[in-house]
C-alpha cells in the first residue's frame, strides 16, 4: 500500500513537471492540434489500443465492397451502436481545445476520430482525416444522406431489430452483432446503389485533399500538440515529421507509450481531459 502511494505521488510529480515544460515550450505560439481516439474515452467511446482495449479486427474496405454478407454484418453492428455513439457528448478536453481556438491560440484541430465531438464542442476549423459517421453516401451516384435519417430507414425496414439499452460500443460506434439473419441492407433511395459511411475504412487511403489541409494547418502553426493518439496510424507520424522538420515544439499527451515519444519535445503520460484543461487555463495568461 505504501509503495502504491509513493508510485502515485511520483507519477503525479513527473506529470506536473512535464506539463510545466510543455507550457514553456508552447507559450506565445499558435498551435496545431492532432487528436486520436484517446481524447474521446472520457465521452464513453473506447479507443483502439489503450490499456485494456479489446483486440479488434476491423472490417477492411475490400471486404465491405466485395461481400454483401460483410456489408450486412457492418450495417447491423453499426446501427446497433449508432444510438449510443450519437449520444456521446464532448468532454472537457474537447471543450478546452474549442476555447483555445476561440482565443486565437489554437489554429485548428486535425482529428483521426469519426465521432464529430470536436465540432459539437465548438471547434470551428476541424480537419476530419478519417471522415465522419454523421454522413453516408452512395458509391454509385454520390448522393449524400444524414446518418440520422438513415437510422430511421433501417428501423422501418427492420422493425424486429431491437437496440439494447447498453451495448459494448467500439471506437467507431459499432458493436459485434449476434445475428444478421433477415437484415435488409439500406440502399440509395435515388439509384438503389451501395451505401457507405463517409469514413476511411482500414485499407483505404485518406483523401489527398484532406491530408493537404492537415499539412497546411501544421505548416501555418508554431507548434504541434498531439492528444490521445498512440501514433500507430501513419498519417499521424507523417504530420509529426512535418512539424519536426520545421523544428517546431512537439508535445504529446497520451496515457502510455506512443510510437514517437522519442521525437517529442515533451511527452505527458496522462489523460487528455485534465492536461488540456490546464493548458487552456495557463496559455492565455502568458500569450
Amino acid at each position: 500500500m505504501v509503495e502504491d502511494t509513493v508510485a502515485v505521488a511520483e507519477h503525479a510529480a513527473r506529470t506536473a513537471d512535464a506539463i510545466a515544460r510543455a507550457i514553456d515550450a508552447l507559450a506565445g505560439r499558435r498551435l496545431a492540434i492532432l487528436t486520436g481516439a484517446g481524447i474521446s474515452t472520457d465521452s464513453g467511446i473506447p479507443d483502439y489500443r489503450g490499456k485494456g482495449a479489446p483486440v479488434r479486427t476491423p472490417m477492411t474496405i475490400d471486404q465491405f465492397l466485395a461481400s454483401e454478407d460483410a456489408r450486412r454484418r457492418y450495417w447491423v453492428g453499426s446501427h446497433l451502436g449508432w444510438q449510443a455513439f450519437a449520444a456521446a457528448a464532448p468532454n472537457p478536453g474537447h471543450r478546452a481545445l474549442a476555447t483555445l481556438e476561440a482565443q486565437g491560440i489554437v489554429a485548428g484541430v486535425i482529428t483521426q476520430n469519426v465521432d464529430g465531438l470536436h465540432v459539437r464542442a465548438g471547434s470551428r476549423r476541424v480537419v476530419e482525416l478519417h471522415g465522419t459517421m454523421r454522413r453516408v453516401f452512395c458509391t454509385h451516384c454520390g448522393q449524400v444522406f444524414d446518418r440520422r435519417d438513415l437510422a430511421q430507414r433501417v428501423e422501418a425496414d427492420n422493425p424486429w431489430l431491437l437496440v439494447p439499452e447498453t451495448v459494448p460500443l467500439g471506437p467507431d460506434g459499432d458493436v459485434l452483432p449476434e445475428s444478421t439473419t433477415g437484415f435488409r441492407i439500406p440502399l440509395c433511395t435515388v439509384c438503389e446503389g451501395m451505401l457507405k459511411p463517409d469514413v476511411v475504412f482500414f485499407g483505404e487511403f485518406i483523401p489527398a485533399e484532406k491530408f493537404r489541409e492537415a499539412e497546411q494547418l501544421v505548416r501555418g502553426s508554431g507548434a504541434l500538440v498531439i492528444a490521445g493518439s498512440s501514433l500507430v496510424v501513419n498519417s499521424g507520424i507523417r504530420l509529426l515529421e512535418r512539424a519536426r522538420r520545421r523544428r517546431l515544439p512537439i508535445v504529446i499527451v497520451n496515457r502510455g507509450a506512443t510510437r514517437a515519444d522519442h521525437r517529442a519535445t515533451v511527452k505527458i503520460d496522462a489523460g487528455t481531459s485534465d492536461v488540456l484543461q490546464v493548458l487552456a487555463e495557463a496559455l492565455p495568461a502568458i500569450a
